[in-house]
């Protein structure tokens, strides 16, 4: 069980880490602005779903 959650624990850290970085590529590729950028980086996978679905 324990194996287990140490699992979880490094899938759920990575995947927080590549959505942030995620966002923060989109964000400064369209608004070149790095103010933007930390924004959108924080908001994560929320900003990286809005965008798939905007544009």
């Amino acid at each position: 069980m324990e194996e287990r959650r140490t699992i979880i624990n490094k899938t759920v850290k990575t995947g927080v880490g590549f959505g942030s970085v995620l966002a923060i590529v989109i964000s400064y590729t369209n608004w070149h602005s790095i103010g933007w950028a930390i924004f959108h980086g924080l908001l994560s996978w929320v900003y990286v779903i809005y965008f798939a679905i905007r544009y």
